[in-house]
């Protein structure tokens, strides 16, 4: 089942918050439980794998609690139902949520205080508090959407420039992923086979002690690479006495041609349009960092006394 969102989850913790003292992960582990989900599911990462995605909504569900008196944090890590809170679960709601939250004035008081002098940046707020998904599940979302845009504008780009051009963008990201060892080297490989079905030859490592034979094919996306075309690339390995090959598009694969090349005894890799642009934005090929933000977190190490 899908994990609840952290207002769906604000009612169960403080339920778990009211029997006595606890922390994020027990309530989590309870929660999980009385929820069934299975171990896959409590150990889904958010977006950017830097946590637990229930751990962090129950986190969220838990400080917007506080902040309404509803949940007291007697020492570090823990934390338990305030009298407020108590007094809240004996009307036995059906639910906890924002809305509900407002009506108590320090998360008023809050809330007042998130908010930007200007008006427009305020109504911002406001929405970033009401959303059911946490911050950082906002900024991860963000961050996708940015990243998908990315990877259309460059293979737009990449289709608009010549198949030179495109060797080139191979060369770059072969050598940012530690192949090739040099940019002269890796040229002087790549693009200068000659063979009929192999575009290029590179070095594995800097010794050269293997080789990776490469195919790049600059097609639109709706020029489809069939297993014919896996096929020949295969048996020119095959005649050079090779087993490992590389072939990349900007299009995709069909599904004929993965699974072909995923029952090989060769080891040949598919790179369609999209994970070559994913690797592009990874290793900063024909990309540059715009901006950079930094997310801080309160250093409970620093007020330890």
């Amino acid at each position: 089942m899908a994990i609840p969102n952290y207002q769906q989850l604000m009612l169960p913790l403080l339920k778990i918050a009211a029997v006595g003292e606890t922390r994020v992960p027990i309530a989590a582990e309870k929660i999980a439980d009385d929820l069934g989900l299975s171990e896959e599911e409590r150990e889904e990462l958010l977006p950017s794998g830097t946590q637990r995605l229930l751990h962090n909504r129950i986190h969220w569900a838990k400080f917007y609690m506080s902040k309404a008196g509803l949940i007291d944090s007697p020492r570090r890590g823990v934390f338990l139902a305030s009298a407020e809170g108590r007094n809240l679960l004996d009307r036995q709601p059906s639910e906890i949520n924002v809305d509900l939250l407002k009506a108590y004035p320090a998360y008023a008081e809050f809330e007042a205080k998130m908010k930007r002098p200007d008006e427009s940046d305020a109504e911002e707020s406001e929405d970033l508090i009401a959303d059911t998904s946490t911050p950082e599940e906002q900024i991860d979302s963000a961050h996708r959407v940015l990243n998908n845009t990315l990877r259309s504008d460059l293979l737009n780009r990449i289709l608009d420039q010549t198949p030179a051009f495109f060797e080139r963008i191979i060369v770059e990201l072969l050598v940012a992923m530690g192949y090739g060892g040099t940019h002269e080297n890796a040229a002087r490989g790549l693009g200068k086979s000659g063979d009929g079905g192999v575009d290029g030859v590179i070095d594995e490592d800097r010794l050269g002690l293997d080789r990776i034979y490469v195919q790049a094919k600059r097609y639109a996306a709706e020029n489809l690479i069939g297993r014919p075309e896996i096929q020949g690339f295969v048996g020119s390995l095959v005649g050079l006495g090779a087993s490992k090959g590389v072939f990349v598009t900007t299009s995709t694969f069909s599904r004929h041609a993965k699974d072909y090349a995923n029952a090989l005894q060769q080891r040949i890799i598919l790179i369609d349009g999209q994970r070559l642009t994913e690797l592009m934005i990874e290793f900063g090929v024909g990309v540059r960092v715009s901006r950079i933000v930094q997310v801080k977190r309160l250093d409970e190490d620093f007020f330890e006394v």
